[in-house]
């Protein structure tokens, strides 16, 4: 791993050529993230998120790699256009309501059998029956189990509200429901348990915090690894093998991996590394995603103003979810003023050495969503762009 002085060096050389906005992906660090990421999966395939890719060239090239199969799509819509594009095995991670979607994979004998659908209520498979409009090919079904993990006799959830689908006997049930209808063909199981995949367990300056999460994450992997594991044993009870049983995420690869009853865990995230994930203790990733705005103001001492910056990330708001301004180093948003649609200042001082023109480097919270910011990634190789990938954005397209 190279220096942040040495990195920003070289990215600057790479980029003399583009004019600021613009974001970019140091493939150095993809690769090594995503064998990082195979290390730990231990043998296991890792699916790969495409919400925190969102580009079809750098879904292709972590596919390339052995240790990588398949990919979690976000939107049914998203899901048909990979499949289309080549992708031959895409499991919806979420449930859908696009009609006209369902019509055109059930129309359609090469769809129906790359894209797997997610349900986790008998309402969402009369949706699709009556959006098939005539389209008799079997749609293949995955079920989703909750992961929340439940204290106190339930009065304290920790975890996403995803699925209804909480205890075995109510997977088996919803597998008996998909096997008694014509139509449909139960392939998989998913769990995400994001509550130990997406939360950092090691944030600076929290000690006392961090040891909670540690805590609970502990509880969490042992309650979910045998809830998972006897709702793997039910819905197989009822329809026989699975094709796979789905769960993990970036920040909890190794651990799921090691469950017997998981066939295939998730990441994305880690491919990129974006500034959430700067706080785990079991890992320790390279940032490869960034973005570059131009500095086109001093207003005094120690004080710069960028271009842009305004991008915030999804989920509970908070200072966390900006982007980090990346280097150089020791930059810091104003506090009046934190990252603005059109203009952001930069405190510290590291902004008395930047010019006019000058760029500065952020990373953004999360991983995909910065490419529903730019049209294009500029991909890096030591210290030259050796392409430039169009983003799901740059091809005209916008799935959520």
């Amino acid at each position: 791993m190279t220096s942040p002085a040495a990195d920003r060096a070289r990215y600057d050389r790479a980029t003399e050529h583009l004019d600021a906005p613009f974001a970019a992906v140091d493939l150095d660090a993809f690769d090594a993230n995503a064998e990082d990421l195979v290390r730990r999966a231990a043998g296991k395939p890792i699916r790969v998120a495409s919400k925190s890719v969102r580009c079809r060239a750098l879904l292709e090239r972590v596919l390339a790699r052995d240790g990588f199969a398949g990919v979690m799509s976000y939107t049914l819509a998203e899901s048909l256009w990979l499949a289309r594009s080549g992708f031959d095995d895409v499991l919806l991670a979420y449930p859908s309501v696009d009609r006209i979607g369902y019509a055109e994979l059930a129309a359609d004998p090469k769809l129906a059998a790359a894209v797997t659908v997610m349900v986790d209520d008998p309402a969402q498979l009369d949706l699709i029956d009556h959006a098939r409009d005539g389209g008799g090919e079997e749609i293949r079904v995955c079920l989703e189990l909750d992961t929340s993990l439940h204290l106190l006799g339930g009065r304290v959830r920790i975890g996403a509200r995803r699925s209804p689908l909480r205890e075995p006997v109510q997977l088996a049930d919803l597998a008996r429901a998909v096997l008694a209808r014509p139509g449909f063909r139960l392939v998989g199981l998913m769990a995400y348990e994001g509550h130990v995949a997406g939360v950092g367990d090691a944030l600076a300056g929290r000690p006392l915090r961090s040891r909670a999460i540690r805590l609970m994450q502990g509880a969490a992997r042992k309650e979910i690894a045998a809830r998972r594991a006897a709702g793997v044993a039910a819905v197989r009870s009822v329809v026989g093998d699975l094709e796979f049983v789905n769960g993990g995420g970036t920040g909890s690869v190794q651990y799921t991996a090691a469950e017997e009853a998981v066939t295939e865990v998730a990441a994305g995230s880690g491919l990129y590394v974006p500034r959430l994930f700067d706080n785990y203790s079991s890992f320790r990733g390279r940032p490869a995603a960034l973005f570059a705005l131009p500095v086109v103001r001093r207003p005094g001492v120690a004080v710069v103003t960028v271009l842009g910056g305004g991008y915030p990330a999804s989920g509970a708001q908070g200072a966390d979810r900006l982007p980090e301004p990346y280097l150089p180093q020791g930059l810091r948003y104003d506090p009046q003023e934190g990252a603005g649609e059109v203009q952001t200042p930069l405190l510290g001082a590291a902004a008395d050495d930047l010019l006019i023109g000058d760029r500065v480097w952020f990373r953004h919270a999360k991983a995909g969503e910065l490419c529903e910011r730019f049209e294009s990634l500029h991909l890096i190789e030591e210290d030259e762009v050796v392409a430039v990938a169009p983003t799901y954005r740059g091809e005209g397209l916008t799935f959520l």
